[in-house]
């Protein structure tokens, strides 16, 4: 009989799992967390529980809260088990179960007025953030913040006296503690995304600049946002992982979370308000994080679209199987080393082959069931930021392109909504509509992909892309997915 997790029962769990040697008597908050998803349970806050196990800086607890629908449902599962977490390890030859108790509070989202008091509280030191890529209202042509958009400029309007926006919420503390002579907190944003530091202020700031711009001006010049680089392949949770958990390990969890073994934390040392000692338990803190963000993001994410789009249109469900497949395989393994690595500048202390080779062997990992629908999703945001970037500089070195020119047009293929054998693709971007009509035009005029400017802004005007695109979809509806990656595959060989 497995056992219902929450503080009470900690004591029925068996040997084999780690449970939290303090509680939440032991904890003070020092951190709130906007957007409280699997990543931030099995990175930020699986460090901050070993911290914690230790015995050391344990007023850095975290209070979760969100700005989405979705958030509130996690809210209530979590509360109704002490907001206790299952993290759950797993390699190809094991498995590890811990229950980590970094989380005190969650504060419940929609309730602008109470975040706002958790914010302002002279506690909370440090505002984390983990909104999704897509979450941070950039233009993704320009990749430049959007003051256009209708949620920035309905928190604007109403001068952030109710902010539905994470930044807005921000903004709004950041505002109201400079009133009542509170020094700033720090704002630590823990998303995928280049200069993610740089990214916050650009959205804190610049939502602030439509309503004052002096207070927006004091944003930039008082407020600290570190970038750092996250890392940790962590699927979304499914009756799978709560069935698997309960089987193995003897543990009934509404919200799970299983990853893999490795992690990696990069940030930039900047926290006036004060923060944990991080350091302790395996954070790298550098002056500089920008070479290990463009090391991962190229390499790691632009590595996932890479097999995520032949797989989709291969109906390969899971990642792990995706490795399997030696020809996703070599395809993998070949835009890295002749298109992606060459424009990745060099990287402190690290070895960029290597580093290839580690991101190889974490997506052949057979228990973790990550799966290829999940790296399909949000393609409009996340090729201008994994993929077009290394493309942009590739054009520019006259380096070969042809590898990325077909991740690119693969993406197209699966916008049309249907594998190779038929079946349908169901919506998985927020922008599915339009990209299914624009995929359905490109299968006759290639063109009309390219001519999404939000997407690709004025690379679909490059002669040589537009050539290698073109080609790249046609040979993919005249002969498949298959014979694509082997054209591609004979013509590095010659």
């Amino acid at each position: 009989m497995a056992v219902v997790l929450s503080r009470a029962t900690l004591a029925g769990i068996g040997g084999a799992v780690a449970t939290p040697s303090y509680g939440p008597e032991h904890l003070s908050p020092g951190i709130v967390h906007i957007g409280v998803g699997n990543f931030h349970r099995a990175h930020q806050a699986a460090y901050l529980d070993e911290l914690f196990e230790r015995g050391l800086d344990r007023d850095w607890a975290i209070v979760g809260t969100g700005v989405r629908a979705g958030d509130a449902e996690m809210a209530r599962d979590l509360a109704a088990q002490d907001f206790l977490t299952t993290v759950v390890t797993q390699e190809a030859e094991r498995s590890q179960a811990r229950v980590t108790g970094a989380m005190i509070d969650f504060v419940r989202p929609g309730d602008s007025r109470a975040i706002l008091r958790r914010l302002v509280d002279p506690r909370t030191r440090i505002v984390s953030l983990t909104v999704t890529e897509g979450g941070y209202y950039v233009d993704p042509a320009t990749q430049t913040f959007d003051p256009a958009h209708p949620d920035i400029i309905a928190d604007a309007a109403d001068r952030l006296s109710d902010p539905k926006t994470a930044f807005g919420l921000i903004a709004a503390a950041l505002l109201q503690r400079r009133a009542a002579a509170l020094p700033p907190f720090t704002v630590m944003c823990c998303d995928n995304l280049p200069g993610n530091g740089h990214v916050t202020a650009d959205a804190v700031a610049g939502l602030v600049a439509l309503i004052d711009k002096a207070d927006a001006r004091w944003i930039r010049e008082s407020v600290a946002f570190p970038n750092g680089m996250v890392d940790r392949i962590t699927p979304a949770t499914s009756d799978r992982e709560r069935r698997m958990l309960r089987e193995d390990f003897g543990i009934d969890d509404a919200r799970p979370v299983f990853c893999e073994d490795f992690r990696q934390w990069v940030l930039e040392d900047h926290f006036p308000a004060g923060r944990p000692r991080l350091e302790q338990v395996g954070v790298q803190f550098v002056g500089d994080v920008a070479p290990f963000e463009l090391m991962k993001i190229r390499i790691l994410n632009g590595g996932h679209a890479a097999i995520a789009y032949p797989a989709g249109l291969l109906d390969i469900q899971f990642v792990h199987e995706a490795m399997e497949d030696a020809q996703i395989a070599r395809f993998l393994s070949a835009l890295l080393e002749d298109e992606v690595i060459p424009v990745v500048p060099p990287v402190p202390d690290t070895d960029l082959a290597a580093y290839k080779r580690t991101i190889e062997r974490r997506f052949a990992n057979p228990k973790i069931g990550d799966t290829i629908r999940r790296l399909c999703l949000d393609g409009s945001n996340r090729q201008p930021k994994f993929i077009l970037p290394t493309l942009r500089d590739a054009l520019r070195a006259g380096r070969p392109i042809g590898g990325l020119a077909l991740v690119s047009a693969l993406w197209c293929r699966y916008c049309h909504g249907e594998t190779e054998s038929g079946q349908p693709i169901a919506p998985n971007d927020p922008n599915w509509e339009r990209l299914t009509s624009q995929a359905r035009q490109a299968r006759g005029a290639p063109e009309a992909w390219l001519a999404m400017r939000d997407v690709y802004g004025d690379l679909g005007e490059d002669t040589r892309f537009r050539e290698a695109f073109s080609g790249a979809l046609q040979g993919i509806w005249q002969s498949g997915t298959r014979a694509s990656i082997d054209a591609y595959l004979a013509a590095r060989r010659a």
